[in-house]
This record gives C-alpha cells, sequence and structure tokens, in this order.
C-alpha cells in the first residue's frame, strides 16, 4: 500500500491519576500532563500509518509543535485526531487536534519517518561500544 496524504487517525484516553500532571512529574496538579497528551498525538500518528508500511518498517518520532492550550481533569476522555498533511519520501507531517469532552485541549504538527527497524536498532545499540 501507498502513504498519501489525507490519511487520518482517531484514539482516545481516559484521563486517570497516572497521566496526570502531578503524576508524571510536568507540574503539581490533577490534570492531563502534558506529556501524556504528546504521547497520545505520537501515538495516534504513528497508528494510523503502520498498517500501510512494509514488513519490517516502522515510524519514529522526531519533531513536535503542539501547545497545549487548556486544561482536562482527571475523569475526562480525550480524542486526538490526526491528519497526513505532507508526504516527502520517508518524511511524515500530521497535523494534530486534541479535544476533551468540552473543548479543544491541543493543537499542532508532528513529523516522523519512516524507517527499517532493526538497522535503526542496530545503529541505536552501536552507541553502547
Amino acid at each position: 500500500m501507498t502513504i498519501t496524504k489525507g490519511i487520518r487517525g482517531q484514539k482516545e484516553l481516559l484521563v486517570t491519576e497516572e497521566v496526570t500532571a502531578a503524576r508524571m512529574g510536568s507540574g503539581l496538579l490533577e490534570v492531563l500532563a502534558t506529556p501524556a497528551m504528546i504521547a497520545l498525538a505520537e501515538g495516534t500518528a504513528m497508528e494510523s500509518v503502520q498498517p500501510l508500511l512494509e514488513e519490517g518498517q516502522g515510524t519514529v518520532g522526531t519533531r513536535l509543535d503542539i501547545a497545549h492550550i487548556a486544561a482536562t481533569p482527571v475523569g475526562m476522555t480525550v480524542r486526538c485526531e490526526t491528519e497526513l498533511v505532507e508526504v516527502d519520501r520517508r518524511r511524515l507531517v500530521f497535523s494534530v487536534k486534541v479535544y476533551d469532552d468540552r473543548e479543544l485541549v491541543g493543537e499542532g504538527t508532528h513529523e516522523r519517518f519512516i524507517i527499517d527497524n532493526a538497522r535503526f536498532l542496530q545503529k541505536a545499540q552501536g552507541k553502547r561500544v
């Protein structure tokens, strides 16, 4: 299959104590942590294209420009929506929007690169020497 602009992804996350700023160390309050929102965005984008990749390929996140613009308390659900807006050979750029049950809470862009999993891991492991 071919990876083309327009591929969409969607994923939800229930805000629990485990993904709050207080628990994750990114703040002191019991609200959705920015790192948790970022992980949701990366996972949504990755999962949207993974089934279209060749055997042994994956994607890695390389750039994020996402604003966390509103707080979400424990008990609410956040929904991330991604759309692939640019394809440049192995480089993929996604538009990201994150909503809670009431409003837009985050938006921006996320860049990923298509990689050969084995070669990528071999290079990373090579740093140990």
